[in-house]
C-alpha cells in the first residue's frame, strides 16, 4: 500500500505538470482554463499515454522514458512555478474542509483497494506479459504472432509500463486501474453540490451511475486491466460534459471544454475500440465551430485528436500489420509480420460468441433473437437482468422524449439528450456485438441512470417532499452497496500488503527454444503471469524476423 501511494504521487505529480503546461497553452490561445487539479491530472495522464507509447516505438519504456518525463515536468514546474504555487496554495486550504478529508480518505481507500484483491483471470493471461514486452522492448512487429491478444494493444499497458518503476523497485507495479477509479471517485464527490444548490442535476445521476460501478471493482483493481480503466474513462467524460453543459449559458458557453473531452473520447478509443461510438459527443463542438466559421480551431483541434490516437495506430500496425486490429477487412499493409486473416477473422469471431455465451465460433452469424434469451438467463445476475430489461424499455423511452422535444422545438434539451444517444448508441453496440458485462457496465448504466434523471428533473420532481424521497432512496442503495464492500475490506484486511503491492500471479511453465532465445508457456491451462518472460498461452511456431527479438517476428515456413 505504500508503494502504491509513493507510486501514485509521482503519477500526480508528472501528469499534473503536464496538465498544467497544456492548459497554460490552451489558456493562451483559445481562452479558456481547466481549473480543478483532477481535471489537469486527467489531462495530463493522456500526455503521458501518447508519450510513452511514442516512446515505445524507439525504445523500451523505462528508466530513461521516466528521466525524460522528469525532466519535462521540472521545465514545465519552473515555467509555470508562479501561477502553479498560488494554485496549489489555494488547494491546500481547503485540504482541511470536508471535502479535502473525504478526498484524503479516498486516496487511501484506493490506494488500500489497489494494493490487494483478486488479479483479474486476463491479467495473468497476457496483461501481464503486455505491460513487460513494452518495459523490455517497446513495440515488436508482428508480436501478435506470439499470442494474438497482444494486438489488442490498449494504449493503457504503455502508459502502465510508464509508471511500473521495476527499474527502480524490482517489482512491476501495476496502480493505473486504481488511479483512474480515485480520479472518477473524486470527480463523483461533486454530487455533494446537489444537496447545497438544493436542486437535480443530470449529472448527479452520471455519478451515481459512477459510483455503484466503482463499488463493483475495488477488489479488482489490483489488476491493470483495460476494461475498468476504458469504463472509469467513459464515465469521467460523461460526467464532465453534462457538468459543462448544466454551467454554462445558451448564448455565452465556451466550445472548448466540449471539443477537449472530445479528444478525450479519442483517447478513450485507443484504450478500447469500441469505445468508438462515444464520439457522436462530436456533433456538438463540430456543428458550433463550422456555425462560427473558426476553421483554425477545428484545424487545431483535429490536430490535436490525430496526436493522440496515432502512437497507437502506429503501434497497432506494427504488432498485428492491420491498421485496427481485429478488423482483417482493413488490410491495407503488405508486411511480412502481419497476422494471418483466418487467425484475425477467428479471433474477431470468438471475442463475439464468448460475449454472447454461445463459445463456439462458427456461430458467429447467429441471430440476435436465438443468441439472446441463452445469454440473458445464464450469464446475468438477477440485478443485471433488471438493468438489461430496463435499458431495453429506456431506448424506447428516449426515442419518444426526443421526438417530442423536437416537436416542441425544444432545441437546447437536444444537447442532453445527444449524451443520451451517445449512450444509447454505445449500449446498442456493445448489446449486439460482444455483450460480456465488464465490456460495457458504463454504458449499461449511465443508460438507464441518465434516462431515470431526465425525466425525475423534466417531468416529476415538482415538489421538495419528492426530492427528499428521491435522496433517501438514493442513501439505502449506497448503504446496501456499502455493507458488502466493507465486508470485503474487511475480508482482505489481513494480507500483508501495507507496504508492498500485490504481485502478478505466478504458474508453473515449461521453457523451449526459438533461434536460440528461451520462450516460455504454461504446464497447464492457459496463464503465465508477470515472471516466465517471453511467453504465450501455448508452444508457437514462429521465426524472428531478422537475427534478435527487437526485429520481431513472423510465421515460419512464409515465402517474402
Amino acid at each position: 500500500m505504500l508503494t502504491v501511494l509513493f507510486n501514485w504521487l509521482y503519477i500526480f505529480i508528472t501528469t499534473l505538470s503536464l496538465g498544467y503546461a497544456f492548459s497554460k497553452c490552451i489558456e493562451k490561445k483559445l481562452h479558456y482554463r481547466i481549473k480543478r487539479l483532477y481535471n489537469l491530472a486527467a489531462v495530463g495522464l493522456v500526455i503521458a499515454t501518447v508519450y510513452a507509447q511514442v516512446f515505445s516505438i524507439f525504445y523500451k519504456v523505462g528508466l530513461v522514458a521516466n528521466l525524460l518525463l522528469i525532466i519535462s515536468c521540472i521545465g514545465s514546474i519552473v515555467l509555470y512555478r508562479q501561477q502553479m504555487k498560488a494554485d496549489i496554495e489555494k488547494y491546500g486550504k481547503k485540504l482541511f474542509s470536508i471535502k479535502g478529508v473525504v478526498i484524503v480518505a479516498l486516496v487511501l481507500l484506493w490506494a488500500y483497494f489497489t494494493s490487494r484483491g483478486i488479479i483479474h483471470y486476463d491479467t495473468d493471461l497476457y496483461h501481464a506479459q503486455s505491460i513487460r514486452w513494452i518495459e523490455e522492448y517497446g513495440v515488436v512487429p508482428g508480436l501478435g504472432n506470439l499470442h494474438v491478444r497482444f494486438a489488442y494493444n490498449s494504449s493503457v499497458f504503455a502508459l502502465s509500463a510508464l509508471y511500473s518503476m521495476k527499474f527502480l523497485l524490482g517489482q512491476s507495479l501495476h496502480t493505473i486501474s486504481g488511479f483512474f477509479a480515485l480520479l472518477l471517485s473524486i470527480s463523483a464527490m461533486d454530487i455533494m453540490g446537489s444537496w447545497q444548490e438544493k436542486r437535480f442535476r443530470l449529472s448527479d445521476f452520471a455519478r451515481i451511475a459512477a459510483i455503484y460501478y466503482l463499488t463493483m471493482i475495488c477488489d479488482e483493481v489490483v489488476s491493470p486491466a483495460s476494461d475498468y480503466v476504458i469504463m472509469c474513462t467513459i464515465f469521467y467524460l460523461v460526467i464532465e460534459w453534462l457538468t459543462v453543459l448544466e454551467a454554462s449559458k445558451e448564448k455565452s458557453e465556451s466550445i472548448v471544454p466540449y471539443a477537449l473531452l472530445c479528444v478525450g473520447g479519442v483517447f478513450a478509443v485507443s484504450l478500447k475500440l469500441t469505445a468508438g461510438l462515444i464520439l457522436i459527443l462530436v456533433i456538438k463542438p463540430a456543428y458550433m465551430l463550422i456555425r462560427e466559421k473558426r476553421w483554425k480551431e477545428i484545424l487545431l483541434y483535429i490536430s490535436i485528436g490525430l496526436i493522440v490516437i496515432t502512437p497507437w495506430i502506429v503501434r497497432t500496425v506494427l504488432i498485428s500489420g492491420y491498421l485496427l486490429y481485429p478488423f482483417p477487412s482493413l488490410d491495407l499493409f503488405d508486411v511480412d509480420w502481419k497476422i494471418p486473416t483466418a487467425a484475425a477473422t477467428l479471433d474477431a469471431a470468438e471475442i463475439k460468441t464468448w460475449g454472447r455465451a454461445i463459445y463456439d465460433a462458427s456461430k458467429v452469424g447467429m441471430p440476435i433473437q436465438e443468441w439472446f434469451p441463452n445469454w440473458f438467463s445464464t450469464t446475468l445476475s438477477g440485478t443485471e437482468k433488471l438493468l438489461i430489461l430496463a435499458d431495453i424499455v429506456t431506448l424506447f423511452v428516449l426515442v419518444v422524449i426526443a421526438a417530442w422535444q423536437i416537436s416542441r422545438k425544444k432545441w437546447r434539451e437536444l444537447d442532453f439528450l445527444l449524451v443520451m444517444a451517445a449512450v444509447a448508441a454505445s449500449y446498442l453496440f456493445w448489446q449486439i456485438s460482444a455483450p460480456l458485462m465488464r465490456y460495457g457496465y458504463s454504458h449499461v448504466l449511465l443508460l438507464v441512470a441518465l434516462t431515470a434523471g431526465y425525466l425525475l428533473q423534466r417531468f416529476m420532481i415538482k415538489r421538495k417532499r419528492i426530492c427528499q424521497v428521491f435522496y433517501a432512496l438514493v442513501l439505502v442503495i449506497g448503504i446496501a452497496k456499502l455493507v458488502p464492500l466493507y465486508s470485503y475490506a474487511v475480508s482482505v484486511g489481513g494480507q500483508s500488503f501495507y507496504l508492498t503491492q500485490k504481485d502478478y500471479g505466478k504458474y508453473e511453465s515449461v521453457s523451449y527454444k526459438i533461434e536460440g532465445v528461451t520462450f516460455y508457456y504454461p504446464v497447464e491451462g492457459d496463464r503465465i503471469g508477470y515472471e516466465a518472460f517471453p511467453s504465450a498461452t501455448t508452444k508457437v511456431d514462429i521465426e524472428f524476423r531478422g537475427k534478435s527479438i527487437e526485429e520481431g517476428f513472423r510465421l515460419q515456413n512464409l515465402n517474402f
